[in-house]
């Protein structure tokens, strides 16, 4: 079963549809790549999606051990390298609501840190992850 359909809009743009949902987004190719940047380019999508994973997996964890990290935040930034054109590090700086105990933490951070998207990332990309409690 297909998970979703891309298509091309034209002038560098893409709408991407989440077929089980019917939801969508817009790509636009970045500014520094001859596009207008006026929505996340595809290398976005891709750092983003490393803090979208990362949060619903601890946002699974912490349900299931009765804590409440509604309100979590993540600040991504995305380094781009030349030749060839490519994502080379990503920082997530992870930002979550007073009152998780330190076991807790613990447990979110690994959990955090063992999500599917991160495991998926290319080696040579540099990651840096930062758990602001």
């Amino acid at each position: 079963m297909n998970t979703a359909k891309v298509t091309y809009l034209g002038n560098l743009r893409t709408e991407n549809e989440h077929l089980k949902s019917g939801s969508t987004f817009i790509t636009d190719a970045p500014t520094d790549n001859n596009g207008k940047g006026e929505a996340f380019s595809p290398t976005d999508t891709v750092a983003t999606g490393l803090a979208n994973c990362m949060i619903t997996v601890m946002g699974i964890k912490a349900r299931d051990m009765q804590v409440n990290m509604d309100g979590t935040t993540a600040m991504v930034t995305k380094t781009m390298a030349a030749d060839p054109r490519r994502i080379s590090k990503i920082e997530v700086v992870l930002n979550f609501p007073s009152g998780i105990d330190e076991k807790a933490r613990k447990i979110l951070e690994n959990t955090g840190r063992t999500c599917p998207v991160l495991y998926s990332l290319h080696p040579d990309i540099e990651k840096v992850i930062t758990f602001n409690w």
